[in-house]
Order: C-alpha cells, then structure tokens, then sequence
C-alpha cells in the first residue's frame, strides 16, 4: 500500500486539476532534462509545462522548453519561450544563444547579432558565441566586423578549425585571396580529416583558376566525405575546365546518385551527355529540369536540339516556338526551326524563319542592330536569362552554395565528423526508429517466446535505434502505469507486472521510478533476465547524462557537478555479468558489455566481448564497427579497418569514412 500511495502522488504531477504544490519541481525537472537530453522533446515540453504552471516565476523551464522547441523547429516558440526566461533572469547565456538561432531561423539577423553581443558581454571567451555572431555578420555583408570577430574568436581558440575556414570566406568576400589561401593552408594543417578544409581550399583554386589543384583538394574532400553531392559538383567544373569530359560527367553521375533532385547536376550533365552524343539520356537530364522549371528557356532550347538529332522533330518545333516565344529576337532559335520545318514539309513556314534571320543579319549590317556578344566564358550564373549561353555550364549564383564551405550555426554539441563515436547499446523496448536502410533484424529466441506469451502491453523488440514518443504514445503511457499499478495490487509478487510498469517509467524517461520496478522485479524473480538487461541500460543512461550534462553547450549550468569514473560504470557490468550468466547465447549482452568495458578503459576486455558476440552471430554489423573502433584505438590499424570494412559491407556506411581517415595519406 504504502508503494500505491507514492504512486499517486507522483501520478498527481501528471494530472491536470491538481493544485500546482502537489508536484515535485526539482524532480519533474531532472524528468524533463533527461527526455530533452535523449530527444524526447515532446515529452520533455509536457514536463516543462508543468513546472510552469507550478512556479510560472523560474527562468530554468522556459529556457528548457524554448530548447525542446527549437529542436522541433518550432522557432517562434522558442524564441517566445526565451524571451520568458530572460524577463525572469536576463543573465542567461545561453538563452541568448537559442534565442538567437531561433531569430536566425526566422531570418532575424540583426535582432540574433543583437542577443549574441549581449551573451559576449558576460561570457566574453564562448567560442559558440563568437562563431554565430560571426556568421551573421556574413550573412548581413558586415565583412570588415566579421573578420575582427573571427581574428577574437581566433585569439580565444587559435586551434578553431572552422574559424579559419570563414575568415577565408569573409578574405573571399574582400577580394584579398592572399589572406584566403593562408587561412585554407592553416586550416588544413590543423585538421587534414576535415573535409571542409580541403573543400575550402579547392574552391579557392577554382576561384583563381587553378584547376588542377581544386581537382586534387576536392578529390581529397570526397575521400573524407564521400556522400557530399556538392562537392562532386564541384570538382566536375574543374575536370570540365580541363577539357575532361568524360571525368566531369562521371562526377555529375555520383552526385546525382547521391542527391538524386540536384538541378544542377542535371542540367550540366545533360549539357555533357550531349556533347559526347548520348543524346537520349541527355533529353532525360533535361526534362527533369524542366519538370522543376518549367520556363528555363535554356533547357527548353537544349532539349529542342536534341529532339531534332533523335528524329523528334515536331517535338523539336514545340521548344524552339517556345524559346522564340520568350525571345523573339533569338537568331540562332529560328535557324534551327526553319531547318527542321523544311524536314517537315513546311516550307512556308521555314522560309518566314529565314527571312526572319536575313533581314536581321542586314539590319546588323547597316548598323540598325546589335550583335549577340559572347564574354568568352565557359560558364554562366544559374539566374543568367540570356539564351544565347544556352551551351555554357552553369554555376550557382551564390559561390557560398557551391559548398566550398558551409558552416551550421551552433546551438549544441553537435557531433562533428572528427568525433568517432561507438555504434550505442541495445534496448529491449516497444519502440524502433525507422532507418532508410535495415541493416539487420534483432532476434532472440527468449526475447520471443515472452512475446508469445502476451503478457506485456506492447511486442518488445531489440534495438539501438530507439524512437522517441509521439504526444499520443505519451498518454498511453501514463495510463499504462496506472493500469500496471492496478495489477501489482492484485498480484504483488508478479515480476512482470514490475517489469511493464518499470519500461512505461522508462519511456517516458522516469529512471528512478523505473529502476525501482526492475529492483522490484528481480526481487520477484531472480532469474528473469530481461529486468537485469533493461536494468544494466538505465544505469548506463543515467551515468551518460551525468557525464555529458556539462558538455551540453545550450544548457544552463547545473548547480552540482558530476562525475563518472571508471568504477560508476560496476553496477551495469554486473547486471551484464548476470545475464551473460542466465543467457549465455544472449549476444546482444556480450556487446552491451563491451560498450561498457570501453567505458571503464578496458578495451582488452571490450575486444574479447565484441569477438564473442560476432562469434554468436557473423552479421553483427554493430560489434564489427566497434571493435573496429577499439582496434584502431589500441594502434591495431589493418584489424580495426578490416573490421570497418565488413561493418560496412553489413550496412553500417559511415564506416567508410573512418576507413578513409586512418589509411595512410600521402603528403601533397
């Protein structure tokens, strides 16, 4: 009874009507945190509401609710939200800093340069700071204030890669390419395993026409990033330029592989297949421009080109009258349909084109009409209307979408391609994120026949790529825990009845209530091995967000410091241990574990564990990847790689681009 009492009043917090000093602020908070921290952000939102409605006078949940909020690209609620948190406490850093991503998302630059000046007041060294009042001033075309707040932001952090990289574009931006080129160079040296540096670089070089070396620096880009459409595009232009058609086109094709919608990249390699005779595959390019554009002349005169050379000639006629439609004074447009009129049969028609064309040659002659120029160039501005370069690559207008550098304005930690991290622990839950590619499917006989039983609300799966909760699934959720609560009175010493209420706890990221219902159902039933699994994680997860709390650059600092040492990590081990000792084919355990034992620095014990695992199951594509991972760490190269590799072949794609940083490179 006494458990059923304390169950009430916790549920209380969750219920509308109830008087606000009946919840527990602190505690609905840590709640809230820890849904937000995991990306739960619908659910963290109903735990900030109701610390609202509790104590409407704190700072602390409306800037966390902002937070939820931006990350749901609600923005105008974010900013709403933070506007609420600063009336109540204006000395909140990094409530400025949402607040100032919110404005930029809404396109509210000078009010976002506005927040960050005022959060540089009073933490004068974040590099977070410096780094988005930078890109604003960009944005805005405050170049001269741009580059005096990076040459700060450098002085801060002279190793900040990314604060090299812009300041090569606000050089760019100030035609000094010579303070561009040192930034590039200096970038580079710093950080050969971005490749953002070596498309900075490249993009330099193609700016100052030196093809070559743009084509070997965006080489070197797509071997570091190699599901980049942008710098694919690019590095055709430099084959282009050197005559290398054939190389370009091929390019034109992988960035259309990997971006399947690229305009550009359509165009440009119709324009290529065209002038290599692939004239039908050339028309396909074409019409998905014009699917997109329907009124881009220059592909509507293109296509007609090459309907007239397969054979298409009434089509042909339709898309030269529509060019000449738009430009009537378009010489070369009624060549090219008089000739195809006259194939036709229609030679009233073909002799009024040519008349057309001579009267317009002797009016040229008399001095009575300008001649079409041409500057000469190779390639054209995408916005560029003039039909006479219809033949001529296209480029985008703006150089920065050309992807020589794309910088995101930060508001988090966000993990950076220099991060290498571990593929994450396994769960047992009700839900799974959907992934564009399945890499396997997570099967345990045990796991299954509980299933069968339908003694548990909802089908468990095995996983580690767990979904977050709709606002409908968070409901059911509350009501499942009362409903589980209700069938522990009737039968209290049923470890499944624990068990259900203890994952509805973890769902909905209450892990003191649900580490209580696993306690309470190992003490049940000291063999069921699912309530040690479970267990194990929520530790796990605990000690995760006390660890990484600190690092978790839009939060607010928290008022107590934790730290995790080796020995925190004990409690999941043995838990682990047991259900290795209860299940010994469970192999999600052994991975499990070794994540753990990477954990405590015991990468000799990790190794045993993810071989053990891949023993029991040969496709496990997840211990491949970190017992690659751990292989490299320990200086094991050609092991970690081969284990990359055939993580990879199993589905695991980022596991190619680590490959790539840790096979040799050789010096330029």
């Amino acid at each position: 009874m006494i458990r059923r009492l304390l169950y009430i009043l916790y549920i209380g917090m969750c219920v509308p009507g109830l008087l606000p000093a009946q919840i527990n602020t602190d505690r609905v908070m840590t709640i809230g945190k820890n849904a937000l921290y995991f990306e739960d952000y619908v659910l963290s939102i109903q735990y900030f509401n109701q610390v609202i409605n509790a104590r409407p006078y704190l700072a602390e949940p409306f800037f966390y609710r902002g937070l939820a909020k931006m990350n749901l690209d609600d923005y105008q609620g974010a900013e709403a939200d933070c506007n609420e948190a600063l009336e109540r406490n204006p000395f909140v850093v990094n409530a400025y800093q949402v607040r100032g991503i919110s404005r930029i998302r809404q396109g509210k630059y000078a009010e976002a340069i506005s927040d960050y000046e005022r959060a540089l007041d009073l933490d004068p060294e974040n590099v977070s700071l410096w780094h988005n009042l930078a890109l604003c001033r960009i944005h805005e075309k405050d170049y001269a204030v741009a580059k005096a707040d990076l040459d700060t932001l450098i002085r801060i952090s002279p190793r900040y890669t990314d604060a090299y990289l812009m300041r090569t574009e606000v050089s760019l931006k100030q035609k000094d390419t010579l303070q561009a080129m040192t930034d590039a160079d200096r970038a580079i040296q710093m950080d050969r395993y971005n490749p953002d540096t070596w498309a900075s670089r490249g993009m330099l070089f193609l700016q100052r026409q030196k093809y070559a070396d743009a084509e070997s620096d965006l080489t070197e880009a797509i071997r570091l990033s190699v599901r980049n459409a942008g710098l694919y595009i690019n590095r055709a232009l430099a084959r282009y330029h050197q005559n290398n058609l054939r190389g370009a086109m091929s390019d034109y094709d992988l960035a259309l592989d990997v971006e399947p919608g690229n305009f550009i990249g359509h165009y440009n390699r119709g324009l290529l297949r065209a002038q290599v005779g692939d004239d039908n595959r050339a028309i396909e390019d074409f019409d998905f421009v014009l699917q997109v554009e329907p009124d881009n002349m220059m592909a509507t005169f293109n296509r007609g080109l090459l309907r007239d050379r397969t054979g298409d000639y009434q089509g042909a006629v339709e898309d030269y009258s529509a060019v000449l439609g738009e430009y009537p004074d378009f010489l070369l447009g009624y060549q090219y349909r008089a000739a195809v009129l006259r194939k036709l049969g229609d030679l009233k028609g073909a002799d009024a084109d040519e008349f057309k064309v001579l009267k317009a040659r002797l009016d040229a002659q008399n001095g009575k009409r300008q001649t079409a120029s041409n500057n000469g160039e190779k390639t054209r501005k995408q916005s560029d209307k003039n039909v006479e370069n219809f033949r001529k690559i296209m480029v985008a207008d703006n150089e920065d979408e050309q992807s020589r550098y794309k910088t995101d304005y930060r508001g988090r930690v966000q993990d950076r391609n220099v991060n290498i991290l571990p593929q994450p622990m396994f769960a047992l839950t009700y839900y799974e994120r959907r992934e564009e590619v399945r890499r396997q499917i997570n099967y345990y006989k045990g796991i299954d026949d509980l299933n069968g039983r339908h003694v548990l609300p909802h089908q468990l799966l095995i996983t580690n790529a767990e979904a977050s909760l709709t606002e409908e699934l968070v409901k059911q959720h509350f009501a499942s825990i009362d409903e589980q609560t209700a069938a522990i009175v009737r039968e209290p010493g049923n470890a499944l009845h624990y068990y259900a209420r203890a994952l509805d706890f973890y769902l909905v990221q209450d892990f003191d209530n649900a580490l209580s219902d696993l306690d309470e159902a190992i003490r049940c039933d000291s063999a069921f091995m699912p309530a040690y699994f479970s267990r194990a994680l929520i530790y796990y997860k605990q000690l995760e967000y006390r660890k990484r709390d600190k690092n978790y650059e839009v939060e607010m600092k928290l008022e107590k410091e934790y730290q995790v040492r080796a020995y925190d990590y004990n409690k999941v081990k043995d838990d682990l241990d047991k259900v290795i000792r209860l299940a010994p084919d469970f192999v999600y355990a052994y991975y499990n574990r070794g994540n753990i034992l990477t954990a405590m620095k015991d990468y000799r014990g990790a190794l045993a564990d993810y071989t053990k695992a891949i023993e029991l199951d040969p496709r496990f594509a997840d211990a491949y990847f970190n017992r690659g991972l751990t292989n490299i760490f320990l200086g094991n190269n050609t092991q970690g790689i081969r284990d990359l590799s055939k993580a990879g072949e199993l589905g695991i794609f980022s596991a190619y681009n680590i490959i790539k940083r840790f096979t040799a490179v050789p010096e330029k």
